[in-house]
């Protein structure tokens, strides 16, 4: 069973930039998909991003793709969000997840789930 802490969230201006980073332990982490959602006030929460075992297969949401990018280090046992022009909307917890097999959109998929970290934009 594999545990995941991130880190990274903070309050930054719109346009600006972020990296958040899930660290994992417990597990074999380059066994794992891993994925980032986030839920922002009184919302579902919804898929954000994915990556593959081998950081072959990224996928994205709309709302994010073209500035945001999921990266992997299974050397390190971590996986990065690197947000980019960051909008008001972006604002929500963000959590890393991981799930054995290939990667998904589901955040049902998933089975383990770190305790998220805060991104706030202003405008």
């Amino acid at each position: 069973q594999v545990q995941l802490v991130e880190s990274g969230g903070g309050l930054v201006h719109a346009g600006g930039s972020l990296r958040l980073s899930c660290a994992a332990s417990g597990g074999s982490f380059s066994r794992y998909a891993m994925g980032w959602f986030r839920q922002a006030p009184g919302k579902e929460r919804e898929f954000v991003a994915s990556i593959s075992l081998s950081s072959g297969s990224t996928y994205y949401a709309d709302s994010v793709k073209g500035r945001f990018t999921i990266s992997r280090a299974n050397a390190k046992n971590t996986v990065y969000l690197q947000m980019n022009s960051l909008k008001p909307e972006d604002t929500a917890v963000y959590y890393c997840a991981s799930k054995s097999g290939g990667t998904s959109a589901s955040q049902s998929m998933y089975g383990n789930w770190g305790q998220g970290t805060q991104v706030t934009v202003s405008s």
